[in-house]
């Protein structure tokens, strides 16, 4: 049972059906959790726990951005250089807040957490649902090689 304080509830809907990829949303449900935890706190212990999770988040963002694309790769995804755009986008602008965040310029956490819940959330039940048809359509024909498991995209 989730905690009742929590920013993001997972929820079934947003399972792909690949385990270590539904491991690793969750990870990320998790993170930003953690994140809107710290915005919780007082403004200067916020901005102190933000600047020290926010680390932990691109490094794992990046991680599974690398699993996943090497995957979709591994099964000829047609739409992979879309959504590989669409990852970049995101690091992107995560790291241009970060970047404004460290610079002394204007920002709210809170609203930084909402945009990493709002695409998260979004992209899993949209984008990456669409390549998990994918797999499971190539699976039902009996045309996918690849298993799908961490030690085949790493």
């Amino acid at each position: 049972m989730p905690d009742s304080a929590d920013f993001i509830e997972w929820d079934e809907r947003y399972l792909m059906n690949i385990p270590f990829i539904d491991e690793q949303h969750k990870e990320l449900v998790r993170l930003t959790n953690e994140l809107y935890q710290g915005c919780l706190m007082g403004d200067d212990v916020a901005r102190a726990y933000f600047m020290k999770t926010i680390k932990g988040i691109v490094d794992y963002v990046g991680k599974h951005f690398s699993m996943e694309e090497k995957m979709l790769e591994n099964v000829h995804y047609p739409n992979l250089g879309a959504h590989k755009n669409q990852h970049e986008e995101f690091v992107k602008k995560i790291l241009e807040d970060v970047n404004s965040f460290q610079n002394g310029k204007q920002f709210v956490p809170n609203v930084f957490v909402r945009y990493l819940k709002d695409w998260i959330l979004s992209h899993i039940a949209l984008e990456d649902k669409r390549y998990a048809n994918y797999i499971f359509d190539l699976k039902k024909q009996g045309r996918l090689k690849a298993a799908m498991s961490p030690a085949k995209v790493n």
